[in-house]
């Protein structure tokens, strides 16, 4: 009995060694995978650093302006004078500058927050900047004469000058649009109807009609001469967007409109009678811009996910899928050409062939994310606001 005994406890014990001996072995597997991943982990981390360094590296730009001590937020091209620039940023700080020679011709002095949009009149003639603060200020750009300070809305989300006069346009967080006769500062007209920021809007190409999107999720079509809304559409129908509208766009004929949303789609609508034509749905994340070419029966989306979209406006199809390393913040079609220029915040702007898909070029030289850009009539040149207080200039 005791040899059994003996016998049972040494087979036993065997048993115990060997699955000692196997957890010692997958332990040090899981150790040795472990270093291994860690190690691969190490290899990515330096590949990424150094496609960093060497991006940091690359400048591709002609001319640059570095007066900001802060992000830039707003840049715009004088259509008259385009080597005339005026960009505007987080230092509470609006310039004008020469993309030519990078030289600073004028500092527009007089907001306490920050710059959020800055844009030239049609006619080049006026230069506004609207602020955090709420002020409007409107300079005459010849003798750089401050001609209008201009308060009403609280925070100044975006600017927009009419097309065929001296009307400006002011979008604001607390809901509200104003409108503003040019040199006179009267007020034309105060437009109400959101619940919420207005965050993106536009008088229509042919200047009859005002657009506006809202956090809201709200698109109101409104009549610029009476403040009337011409129509309203909202979240409550089933077929438009459930989260706010982050951009819009208008066709030259100023028969559709595109709107973008923080839903991850973008709607077309039927600018004269509300009617909502189609839906975009190809998009992981927010929408943030959105474009029509001149040229062609094609639009564009861009959003957070990367992805600048094309889509043919006369299928509602989806024709190329064309992509960014990052976020894509804005994007924008050349006036009488197929192609279309986006920023990212991968820290390039590229250049692509709306019909083929095709990056024609991609242009190096911002250290952190490009928050907005301009581009002249013809197209070949291309002015930069960065995330990194700098402003660039490149020639395409």
């Amino acid at each position: 009995m005791a040899e059994q005994d003996s016998s049972l406890f040494n087979s036993e014990f065997v048993e115990q060694e060997e699955i000692y001996e196997e957890q010692i072995l997958n332990d040090n597997n899981e150790v040795e995978s472990s270093m291994d991943e860690d190690e691969d982990e190490r290899n990515d981390e330096q590949q990424n650093e150094i496609e960093n360094e060497m991006i940091e590296l690359k400048d591709d730009s002609i001319q640059g302006f570095f007066d900001h001590k802060d992000s830039v937020y707003t840049i715009d091209i004088n259509p008259i004078n385009e080597n005339l620039i005026v960009s505007g940023g987080g230092d509470d700080k609006s310039f004008l500058w020469n993309s030519d020679t990078g030289e600073k011709l004028f500092e527009l002095l007089g907001h306490t927050d920050s710059v959020t949009s800055a844009l030239f009149s049609k006619d080049g003639q006026y230069v506004a900047s609207g602020g955090m603060d709420g002020k409007v200020k409107v300079w005459k750009v010849e003798n750089r004469e401050l001609i209008l300070s201009l308060e009403g809305p609280d925070e100044i989300v975006w600017l927009d000058w009419h097309p065929k006069g001296n009307i400006l346009l002011a979008g604001a967080n607390d809901s509200t649009i104003w409108m503003w006769q040019v040199p006179s500062g009267n007020c034309m007209n105060v437009f109400s109807g959101h619940s919420s920021s207005v965050t993106t809007g536009q008088f229509t190409p042919d200047g009859k009609k005002i657009v506006s999107g809202s956090e809201d999720n709200s698109l109101i079509v409104w009549d610029p001469k009476s403040a009337n809304s011409i129509y309203k559409i909202s979240g409550e129908d089933a077929r438009f967007h459930k989260e706010g509208i982050t951009c819009l766009a208008v066709n030259k004929e100023s028969t559709l409109v595109l709107s973008g949303s923080s839903d991850a789609s973008a709607r077309l609508v039927n600018l004269t009678n509300g009617n909502i034509l189609g839906s975009f749905e190809d998009h992981t994340e927010s929408v943030e811009t959105a474009g029509f070419s001149n040229i062609l029966p094609l639009a564009a989306t861009g959003s957070l996910d990367g992805k600048l979209n094309i889509w043919d406006v006369t299928t509602m199809r989806l024709r190329q899928t064309c992509n960014h390393d990052d976020a894509i913040i804005q994007l924008q079609w050349h006036h009488d050409s197929p192609l279309l220029t986006t920023c990212s915040a991968d820290r390039t702007v590229r250049v692509w062939d709306g019909r083929t898909g095709n990056c024609e070029k991609t242009f190096y030289g911002h250290q952190d994310t490009i928050l907005g850009f301009a581009i002249s009539k013809d197209g070949k040149k291309i002015v930069t606001a960065g995330d990194d207080h700098v402003c660039l200039v490149f020639k395409y």
